[in-house]
């Protein structure tokens, strides 16, 4: 695949926006869908989120920033544990972490996977017990092992030969059994409402089933007194929509599961499918609801373990974005405006804010679709296909490919965009030396600082040579 220098969005040919946008009857409107539960227009036109007024928190707390409704939070995070009851629900730390989102999901009955030992370290710092955490990752170093062995990790995912004995060498020094996962790579990837279920074992992540490594890695752990084998695990697959790609991937990891079982005339106990399931971004997206993921999962997985006539193991599900991407928006201040002509005589309204791909990288690194909304008052002027853009130095730098924004957009007004509480602030850099956005959380007209604003004296704090001598 070719790419153009300055961006997937460049060098396109094509209509002017995606089919599947249309124009708004009613530019101030909110799709529901796309935002948190909290989050309504008042009568004089601006957002609140959980009560509190968007121009208030810009004012107290600045933009841009990660605004999140807390009670959306906890009320998706119950709806994903009920719904899957009792199977083991585990929150994706990739997707957002920090002490107080941790405390929340162990509050709402949860687990966190973790995949590094800084996403180890913030449950950690949060009190979340060693058994409510599962620890990923392909390249596990000997000191993550270690402080995860050390805290009592509940499972640990292991991913290569090397990894199965360092755990071992690592537990052994330990005088513990540390309980095992092995990842399985079973040939099928799942992407939204599409899935393949060949040549997909081409990936860092897990042993392959096919070249026989998945069970010469169960071997080697069952070969070492120090390691608990519990079950396997599997991954297919990010934003999914349903259930119907984990037909294949249940069927090759149980049938795998009742080999194993009767080859080595042992019990695997549990089994976990992983997840990676999809949020609605635009109104694009139909994702289905946690009770329709866990009647559909539940249904594959009781009709395979019958077919193989072995008994259902315990499950565990891994969400992804599900439960925290909708339940935050990022908040900008417009910046400039610009009418930029285009081919035909038409044109597109470029707004300008001040945050861009250092706190969203997704639409530059994934093509990924955003919407957006003017937040701080409502508008009777008519709806003008925008691009929203940020403020760095990349032709690239774009938040919202296409929306319809109303055509009096100016500077100083502020924009929302849902759907980035996951992989935005997890993602954020501090390109061009932007201090990364605060993240906020709102309940009952409350404003709770979860992370603070950079500044620039956090970015200095790391160049020995900013001090005294280094400014002169």
């Amino acid at each position: 695949m070719r790419a153009h220098p300055a961006g997937a969005l460049h060098g396109q040919a094509g209509p002017l926006a995606p089919a599947w946008l249309q124009e708004p009857r009613d530019v101030n409107g909110l799709v529901p869908a796309l935002w948190a539960q909290g989050v309504e227009r008042g009568d004089d036109g601006a957002l609140r989120v959980a009560g509190a007024d968007v121009r208030e928190i810009a004012e107290a707390h600045g933009t841009p920033a990660y605004v999140m409704d807390e009670t959306d939070f906890r009320s998706r995070a119950r709806a994903f544990a009920a719904a899957f009851a009792p199977a083991d629900v585990f929150y994706a730390g990739k997707s957002f972490l920090c002490t107080t989102v941790a405390r929340w999901l162990v509050e709402e009955g949860l687990g966190i996977d973790v995949s590094t030992g800084g996403e180890l370290a913030v449950a950690l710092a949060a009190g979340v017990p060693g058994e409510k955490l599962l620890l990923h990752g392909n390249n596990k170093s000997v000191a993550e092992l270690r402080r995860a062995v050390a805290a009592g990790v509940g499972r640990i995912v292991v991913d290569s030969f090397e990894e199965i004995d360092r755990l071992a060498e690592v537990a052994r020094e330990a005088g513990v059994q540390q309980a095992v996962l092995v990842r399985v790579t079973l040939g099928v990837e799942a992407h939204t409402h599409e899935f393949i279920a060949t040549a997909h074992e081409d990936q860092k992540f897990g042993f392959s089933v096919s070249a026989g490594d998945a069970e010469e890695a169960v071997r080697r752990v069952l070969a070492a007194p120090a390691l608990e084998l519990r079950g396997l695990h599997s991954h297919i697959g990010s934003q999914i929509f349903d259930t119907s790609g984990f037909e294949i991937a249940a069927r090759r990891l149980l049938s795998l599961h009742a080999k194993i079982q009767r080859d080595n005339g042992i019990v695997l106990p549990e089994a976990d499918l992983g997840g990676g399931f999809g949020i609605a971004y635009t109104t694009a997206d139909d994702p289905s609801t946690p009770q329709e993921l866990a009647k559909g999962l539940r249904e594959i997985v009781e009709r395979e373990c019958e077919q193989l006539d072995i008994a259902v193991p315990h499950l565990a599900v891994e969400p992804g974005r599900a439960i925290v991407g909708p339940t935050t928006f990022t908040l900008y201040e417009v910046g400039t405006v610009k009418q930029v002509a285009l081919d035909a005589g038409a044109r597109r309204q470029y707004v300008a804010v001040d945050g861009g791909m250092s706190d969203n990288i997704r639409t530059a690194l994934y093509d990924a679709s955003y919407s957006a909304t003017l937040a701080s008052r409502s508008s009777s002027a008519p709806p003008a296909l925008s691009r929203i853009v940020g403020k760095h130095c990349e032709s690239g730098d774009v938040v919202v490919k296409d929306e319809f924004l109303p055509a009096d957009v100016q500077a100083g007004d502020l924009l929302a965009v849902p759907g980035t509480g996951a992989y935005c602030r997890s993602m954020a850099s501090n390109y061009n030396a932007v201090p990364r956005p605060p993240v906020l959380a709102v309940r009952d007209g409350q404003v709770q600082v979860l992370l603070r604003r950079e500044t620039d004296d956090d970015l200095l704090r790391l160049d020995p040579g900013a001090g005294p001598q280094g400014a002169a």
